[in-house]
């Protein structure tokens, strides 16, 4: 389809590389990347099955790592089976419109995750600081508001991405050196001043990412205190317990995507094959990760697991 301009046009489609770098081993590469997708899916299934059959777990914290769980299979379902139809069947070409919606949904759903984790922050500040509250604070329709709020917010925060990207003129070149369709890697075949794509994409970058780690650190801040004056040494074991394992999901998700993003912008000089394969761990690792983290650390979900497994508790 043509586009205004003489010697851009939108393209029918666009050309994934997959892992630049790596040609000759990308076919063996697949196979990690494929046993990770299906720990992420089968494992955040899982999670979700047990949440949604057992009625004591319908408490904030189990809520919200539903509400985690769905992100992740949304997040990993976007890229993966493309990424592995690359790797494994040569298949580069994506449709001009299906690219779209992959940038779409990478971008709206990192944004989710990164607000559901601000939840679960903010319900563990609540637990933790205000234990006896807690019930009254963070009922189900304080849950769900939240919930739907991030949503709302992901959804309206990404979607200029994809309206302002469709409404510019492209360049002959066609070829997106990565294994999915991203905002910075589609904006480099705009043949048209994109400065306000870019700028727009730091807005976003800072008032969801930003906004959610100032929150984050704020309440973990709090919790520290609160850890710290409880006169029980085993007290506070048990108060850091419940939090390591939110810290490491949190971890997961941040320390890649923001070497991912900074790369983008800054990192010229960081080895091209570098910054793909962290582009795809940033969006493969973290929902591998929640359903393994919470299903050892969180004794409520290890135990159901366990009696699903082996009919008893071990």
């Amino acid at each position: 389809m043509l586009a205004s301009g003489n010697t851009s046009f939108h393209p029918a489609s666009f050309i994934l590389l997959g892992i630049p770098g790596l040609e000759n081993s990308q076919f063996w590469i697949a196979f990690p990347f494929c046993v990770m997708y299906l720990v992420a899916v089968v494992g955040n299934i899982i999670i979700l099955h047990i949440i949604r059959t057992d009625h004591t777990l319908h408490e904030p914290m189990y809520l919200f790592l539903a509400m985690l769980a769905i992100s992740d299979l949304v997040l990993s379902s976007s890229t993966q089976p493309k990424m592995l139809a690359i790797l494994w069947f040569h298949a580069h070409e994506i449709e001009y419109h299906a690219c779209l919606i992959q940038v779409f949904f990478i971008h709206a759903f990192s944004s989710v995750e990164s607000g559901i984790l601000m939840a679960m922050a903010l319900d563990r500040y609540v637990a933790i600081c205000f234990p006896l509250r807690h019930s009254s604070i963070l009922t189900t329709a304080v849950v769900v508001k939240l919930g739907a709020v991030v949503m709302v917010r992901g959804l309206l925060w990404v979607s200029p991405f994809c309206f302002m990207v469709s409404r510019m003129p492209f360049c002959p070149n066609k070829v997106i050196p990565q294994s999915y369709c991203e905002h910075m890697a589609v904006l480099k075949l705009v043949c048209a001043d994109t400065r306000v794509n870019r700028g727009y994409g730091l807005f976003v970058a800072f008032s969801v990412g930003g906004f959610d780690m100032i929150v984050i650190g704020i309440s973990y801040v709090m919790i520290l205190r609160a850890v710290l004056r409880l006169p029980s040494g085993e007290a506070r074991l048990k108060a850091f317990g419940t939090c390591a394992s939110h810290i490491c999901v949190i971890l997961a998700l941040y320390i890649p995507a923001l070497f991912t993003f900074l790369t983008h912008r800054f990192g010229h000089h960081v080895p091209r094959v570098v910054h793909i394969m962290f582009a795809n761990v940033y969006l493969l690792v973290p929902p591998m990760l929640n359903p393994i983290i919470y299903g050892v650390r969180t004794k409520q979900i290890r135990d159901r697991v366990i009696r699903a497994c082996f009919g008893k508790d071990l």
